[in-house]
């Protein structure tokens, strides 16, 4: 079957056009999972899910092929952002999320799988986790959101809807951003601190996860009509890092078990104990 796209499109109406692929997310209205070519979830340790957002570590593998899966749990139709390194899977431009990039389209408790950066309606180029320097998004010297995918969706527009939301709704969705964001340090020492953490990020570069530009794959889509409100129903954020990462993180416990037959310290045998009594 094909997917669904909507892409921005000028026109007379100030419509615009969508294109379709398959998804899968995480709060109410959609769940979101990273499986590999054969279906294998990748698993997701949660660090915030509340409300509209979700995020989660996820554990890569080097070299491993994967797909993005995104289910509709709604009873309606919905319009999914998908962007990976921080570049739109569709139209590989820089994403911020918004309701004017191209999205995929699910039908109400559809599900779908996208695999790859969208080349044309008939075909994608196969993601794979690799190192840093080998990603798409490191071609463009895009490193403004290494190793995150993100998934924003968003509601069909109900006819008579106004096109632009008021001030109130342009202040909420302010307030819901600057509450995300990390808070901004108004000190020198913590200028020079954040430098420092700058730097120390870059050097680590080389050992960072990235998604590569895999190989060519069928993955027919077609445009669809589609309307979204300008603000998103939930986001999903997933920052996939290679295990030994998530280990020196404290992510997940990598302490492996003790040997019942192969203890770490020598012990002796006691006395038997008829000599005691």
């Amino acid at each position: 079957m094909s997917k669904r796209v909507w892409m921005p499109v000028a026109l007379a109406a100030g419509l615009v056009v969508s294109a379709l692929a398959e998804a899968h997310a995480r709060p109410r209205d959609v769940t979101v999972e990273v499986v590999d070519e054969h279906g294998a979830t990748f698993s997701q340790t949660p660090v915030r899910a509340q409300g509209k957002l979700y995020r989660a570590y996820l554990q890569a593998e080097r070299g491993a092929r994967y797909r993005i899966r995104i289910v509709n749990r709604s009873g309606e139709r919905v319009g999914v952002v998908v962007a990976v390194d921080g570049r739109n899977i569709i139209s590989g431009a820089r994403s911020d999320l918004e309701h004017g990039e191209p999205m995929y389209i699910l039908a109400p408790q559809d599900a779908q799988e996208y695999s790859g950066w969208r080349t044309s309606l008939a075909d994608v180029h196969e993601f794979y986790f690799t190192d840093w320097q080998d990603s798409y998004a490191e071609a463009f010297g895009d490193r403004s959101a290494r190793g995150v995918i993100a998934v924003a969706v968003y509601r069909e527009k109900e006819r008579g809807q106004p096109l632009f939301g008021g001030e109130s709704g342009r202040s909420e969705e302010r307030r819901e951003r600057d509450a995300e964001a990390p808070a901004a340090s108004s000190n020198k020492s913590g200028v020079l601190a954040d430098r420092a953490a700058k730097s120390e990020r870059s050097d680590a570069q080389a050992t960072e996860p990235g998604t590569g530009y895999g190989e060519r794959r069928d993955e027919p889509a077609v445009r669809v009509a589609f309307d979204p409100e300008s603000r998103a129903s939930s986001r999903v954020f997933l920052k996939y890092e290679w295990r030994e990462t998530l280990c020196r993180k404290g992510v997940i416990d990598c302490r492996e078990p003790a040997n019942r037959f192969w203890p770490d310290t020598l012990s002796f045998a006691p006395p038997p104990p008829s000599r005691f009594e």
